[in-house]
């Protein structure tokens, strides 16, 4: 029962957030294009100030050194299903505009919304220092996987789109990564979390200058942090409205195939094999709640800004990421409580 109620504490606000956006959808309050332009503030300012916000929480940049298996076997393990994913959407895909719709729904999770707050749900058996430590495990993944899934997803969505009849070059591509937002916030937190171990501390060890006083400090937020932080909050409800006044019923026949492929796959296949291989090389319990955010959860509903913004099947992503997010309050609870019988959690 504690498993279903984690994970229903965890999925429950997301559909309802959904739902809200398609009840005002119906009501018609905004004209249709409405919906179009919150995705872009979402992907543009929102998203970008969330992901900066979880880097920059990180109190050191050394803690990225001390789980680095984790974090080998976390890249390694993208990469590994992002390349069988790109095989299976060449095979069983037709239309170029959904198979990277689709190769980013295989590979993809929304580790960055849901992930966190789902660590701790699950760490919460743990003793304090472990929960501490598993959500620094967290943490210090999200500052890999965060970029790397954005990186893979701007590849995904650009190598199969025609350009005035052509395929997108390299170079094309790689500029499309250079300037995605997400992908320049991720970068600027790192940048900033390194340069903030550069600074000087007082005589009580606090630094002199910080945007954030961490509450071990005993101090309060900045100004400038408390904006980042205001603005951050709003990433997530915005994005999961938005998606939800873009949602469509009629959609879902059309797309049955596609929705089953991309679903199944993402919340069954890609965690089930992706904890295997966990438990397989040894990972010690601390590291599963990280694992089971990391590749359990529905893909991230930055997908559906971001296909619109690169030219992919906006519809189908926002299809993808509703029957994910459905789909998975059932499969996380079943992984959860078969995970917590063998002792992985």
């Amino acid at each position: 029962m504690d498993s279903l109620l984690f994970t229903l504490n965890a999925v429950l606000p997301i559909i309802i957030c959904i739902v809200v956006g398609y009840v005002v959808k119906l009501l018609k309050i905004f004209p249709d294009n409405f919906w179009g332009i919150l995705n872009k503030l979402c992907f543009r300012v929102f998203l970008p100030l969330l992901l900066f916000k979880n880097i920059y929480d990180i109190k050191d940049i050394t803690m990225l050194g001390d789980y680095w298996q984790a974090i080998l076997f976390s890249v390694v393990t993208i990469l590994v299903i992002f390349i069988i994913g790109l095989g299976i959407v060449i095979v069983l895909i037709k239309d170029d505009k959904q198979k990277g719709v689709v190769l980013q729904c295989i590979f993809r999770s929304n580790f960055a919304i849901i992930g966190i707050g789902l660590i701790e749900l699950l760490a919460q058996g743990f003793s304090s220092s472990d929960i501490t430590m598993a959500k620094g495990i967290g943490a210090c993944l999200s500052a890999v996987s965060i970029p790397l899934f954005n990186i893979l997803a701007i590849i995904s969505l650009s190598i199969f789109i025609k350009e005035e009849g052509k395929r997108t070059e390299p170079k094309t591509v790689l500029l499309k990564i250079a300037k995605n937002p997400l992908i320049i916030a991720v970068l600027l937190g790192i940048i900033v979390l390194a340069f903030r171990t550069l600074i000087p501390l007082d005589d009580l060890g606090n630094p002199v200058f910080t945007f954030r006083y961490f509450n071990d400090y005993g101090g309060n937020d900045s100004f400038i942090y408390t904006t980042i932080k205001y603005l951050a909050q709003a990433a997530t409800p915005v994005a999961l409205v938005a998606l939800g006044g873009g949602f469509t019923f009629s959609a879902v026949k059309k797309l049955r195939y596609q929705i089953i492929l991309g679903t199944s796959i993402r919340v069954v296949a890609v965690p089930v094999l992706a904890l295997l291989f966990a438990w397989i090389f040894k990972f010690d319990k601390i590291y599963f709640p990280t694992f089971i955010a990391l590749f359990g959860t529905p893909v991230a509903v930055s997908s559906v800004p971001m296909s619109q913004e690169l030219g992919g099947d906006s519809e189908l992503a926002g299809q993808l990421v509703v029957f994910t997010t459905i789909t998975s309050a059932f499969t996380l609870f079943i992984i959860i409580l078969v995970s917590k019988s063998i002792g992985l959690l």
